[in-house]
């Protein structure tokens, strides 16, 4: 029952993940149209396509405070409400103004689900579970963009204004997701650390832990208790929490300089850059897709068995050996076949069973009860900083500096990646939330 129980919180929350992925990677299939349909300048289409980022961003940076002071899942109902209105709001915008205000909220909604969906889920799951179940947060990241891609090709097949019908399908996923926050519980941590309802977040423990529930609420009290000694023990920077606020930043920084955004955002246009057909690049972001999909799964199902730091390490040298190749390619000029998408394809493959899979889980791992929301704000939003960032750079770096060079910075950053994985990277594997705050800030 417990094991079920948790499985369906878990998966309902994941759906706020499905809308990220979904969001964030539909523009890429109406991004053109869009710009030959409001006659965008070059300043004004980056604009377009970035908005949307920069609202993930104050989103991310935000989403501590509604998820600590109205609870993970009242916050969940907000995400479901920005990314409804996004949908229907972009898809029937009568001017371009109108378009990025709904673009803007469907980032916020983006950037608050980075939040506070992993934190949540993270606090309901039961060690041994735990990298599964928040990993099924990025895997319905992948599985939405995945669907985002496969749905673009499918529309585009209508006429020009297929672009609206691209951004307005969303709609569907997003309301059922507002239905199905309604019938999962509040976070038991939050219950006991920010509103003191002990009573009710036991009966919630009991589902989720039915043998050790009065055990994990003395740990969470006592976690609270040891969190309270110091005068700053609400605040992130209070000088106690420098580890976690380390790895979380450097960890959401080579999330992003490894150029998973910049693939996402145009992997149409890269594909054309080496000499595939408007067509045909199309296509093969269908082929990304499915590949991230496949290897998330398989780095989600793995995750408790191997661990995070194994993972990591694994993909780290992946990662460095395609995207020097596709540098190399580029070098050469020799963009016979299909080199460049079968190099990006294990690009996303290395990505998808490693950071793919690990960062949400990580992140919402190593910070104390008490500043977990805030830590994961800080991740979320060095991520999402970052995101836009390359994002919003990396036309300009392709087109000056070419690709060789572009992707010779990016198999750089994944070498840097790879020294701070194997020398700083504590394994969190098995372990309670309380077990890897007394391991991460006490020692």
């Amino acid at each position: 029952m417990s094991k079920h129980s948790v499985l369906a919180w878990s998966m309902v929350v994941a759906l706020g993940g499905f809308l990220f992925g979904f969001d964030t990677a539909v523009i890429s299939g109406a991004e053109k149209s869009i710009q030959q349909f409001w006659h965008l300048s070059v300043f004004a289409h980056g604009l377009t396509i970035s908005i949307a980022l920069i609202g993930t961003v104050i989103g991310s940076l935000l989403g501590s405070k509604p998820s600590d002071r109205f609870g993970r899942k009242n916050t969940l109902y907000f995400v479901a409400i920005a990314y409804l209105l996004a949908s229907l709001g972009t898809a029937f915008a009568d001017n371009w103004y109108v378009f990025l205000v709904f673009r803007f909220l469907g980032g916020l909604g983006v950037g608050a689900s980075s939040v506070t969906a992993p934190i949540y889920i993270s606090e309901v799951s039961p060690a041994d579970k735990r990298g599964r179940l928040v990993g099924l947060f990025q895997f319905n990241v992948v599985l939405g963009i995945l669907i985002s891609y496969l749905s673009n090709y499918l529309i585009s097949q209508l006429g020009d204004t297929s672009w609206r019908l691209m951004l307005g399908i969303q709609a569907i996923p997003s309301v059922v997701f507002l239905v199905l926050i309604r019938f999962i519980p509040e976070s038991p941590r939050w219950l006991i650390l920010k509103k003191g309802e002990t009573i009710r977040a036991l009966e919630i423990l009991k589902i989720i832990n039915p043998l050790n529930c009065k055990e994990e609420l003395l740990s969470i009290q006592n976690s609270k208790l040891e969190s309270t000694n110091g005068s700053d023990s609400n605040s992130l920077f209070s000088g106690q929490f420098k580890t976690p606020i380390i790895l979380a930043v450097l960890f959401a920084f080579f999330n992003q300089v490894s150029g998973i955004n910049a693939i996402i955002y145009y992997a149409p246009r890269i594909f054309e850059m080496a000499g595939l057909g408007a067509r045909s690049s199309l296509l093969s972001t269908v082929g990304i897709g499915m590949i991230n999909f496949i290897f998330t799964f398989v780095g989600i199902n793995i995750i408790d068995k191997v661990g995070r730091k194994t993972l990591m390490l694994v993909g780290s040298f992946g990662l460095i050996a395609s995207l020097f190749m596709v540098a190399y390619t580029f070098y050469t000029g020799n963009f016979s076949g299909f080199a460049v998408p079968v190099y990006m394809m294990c690009f996303i493959a290395f990505f998808a069973f490693s950071q793919g899979a690990v960062i949400w889980v990580f992140i919402s791992e190593i910070f104390p009860n008490q500043v977990r929301a805030k830590g994961q704000t800080l991740g979320s939003s060095t991520h999402w900083i970052m995101a836009a960032i390359i994002a919003f750079a990396f036309p300009f770096l392709a087109e000056k500096l070419g690709g060789a060079v572009t992707f010779s910075f990016f198999g750089t950053m994944m070498v840097l990646q790879l020294i701070f994985v194997w020398r700083w990277m504590p394994e969190t594997k098995g372990k309670s939330l309380e077990q890897i705050e007394s391991n991460i800030i006490m020692h």
